[in-house]
């Protein structure tokens, strides 16, 4: 049994902190970041406030700040064996 600290709630709150963090060290305020993603600025500032977005409109986010190509290779990372019979099935 693992034992899991965070919650998905958790997890939101790191994401909305992340996607401000990269906007300001962009140097891009919410209106240019809104332009430049297709996001309507109220939903951006809505969502830096609570973490509250559709995926949809999340990942617009990551595509204009330049992330979206590390997101989709992160996902697709193989996942290391977590026993020795996976470890043996796959040899």
């Amino acid at each position: 049994m693992t034992l899991i600290l965070n919650t998905a709630y958790d997890t939101q709150l790191d994401l909305k902190e992340h996607i401000q963090q990269q906007r300001k060290s962009q140097k891009l305020s919410v209106e240019a970041l809104s332009e430049k993603s297709g996001v309507p600025y109220s939903t951006i500032r809505k969502f830096e406030r609570t973490g509250n977005i559709s995926l949809r409109q999340f990942l617009m986010l990551v595509e204009a700040l330049g992330e979206l190509n590390q997101l989709r290779q992160f996902l697709q990372q193989e996942k290391a064996p977590k026993t020795i019979d996976e470890v043996l099935n796959n040899a």
